[in-house]
């Protein structure tokens, strides 16, 4: 996992990156809080470890910016903290942080909080793709349920209108313009029925952009074969 951690002090920032390294994650080191900002701006990851009193912008700072960030909910923040008072904690929770460790702080204890939060990751993007299958199947009821509307609604009126114009378009004595819009009718009606055709073989729905930049269902491979 990527993982930017930020602390203004070297032996601090040795000592996490070791551990970091030792438990297999990809290193984002960051000497201040303005270099931090600056690296998850660049780059989100899923897990971010801020000293709390750094130059330029402290962890409380650039928790709040994270937090403000499209991508900084998703985002798991650890604060490294030489503060116990209850005030002061409170403060770290309230800026956005998810988690605490107290400095100084030992190899077992770093490794205790990033199992932590290794795991409540892992849970979020969980429930993220659980909600997003539970979204997609909604979504695809809601397909079916229109698809059944549009035959029952379509069908019938569309049929008779095919049906007269295949009629009229019988009549030998019509002229060449006469025959013209009978033409055009039959040739939008059938188009209409091939596009109901297609909807009720809808196998997996999925929606494309139009040249007006609105999302629509792609109808051009997107069914079933004919029976």
């Amino acid at each position: 996992m990527r993982v930017l951690f930020a602390d203004d002090d070297v032996i601090s920032r040795t000592l996490l990156a070791a551990v970091l390294t030792h438990v297999g994650h990809e290193l984002r080191p960051a000497r201040d809080g303005g270099e931090a900002w600056a690296l998850f701006q660049s780059e989100p990851v899923p897990l971010v470890i801020l000293d709390l009193a750094m130059p330029v912008l402290d962890g409380l700072d650039v928790c709040r910016r994270i937090r403000a960030h499209p991508a900084g909910r998703e985002t798991f923040v650890l604060v490294v903290t030489g503060r116990d008072a209850r005030e002061d904690l409170a403060e770290v929770l309230d800026a956005g942080a998810d988690d605490y460790v107290s400095k100084p702080s030992t190899p077992e204890q770093l490794r205790t909080r990033l199992e932590i939060a290794a795991r409540r990751i892992a849970q979020e993007e969980a429930r993220r793709a659980a909600e997003a299958e539970v979204a997609r199947a909604r979504w695809l009821a809601g397909i079916g349920e229109t698809t059944i509307a549009l035959e029952h609604e379509i069908n019938n009126p569309l049929s008779a209108m095919l049906g007269h114009a295949e009629l009229l378009l019988m009549d030998r004595s019509l002229t060449t313009e006469q025959r013209q819009p009978l033409e055009r009718v039959r040739e939008h009606a059938a188009r209409i029925a091939d596009i109901v055709r297609k909807l009720g073989r809808l196998k997996n729905p999925r929606s494309v952009e139009s040249r007006s930049g609105a999302r629509m269902i792609d109808l051009s491979t997107n069914t079933t074969p004919n029976e």
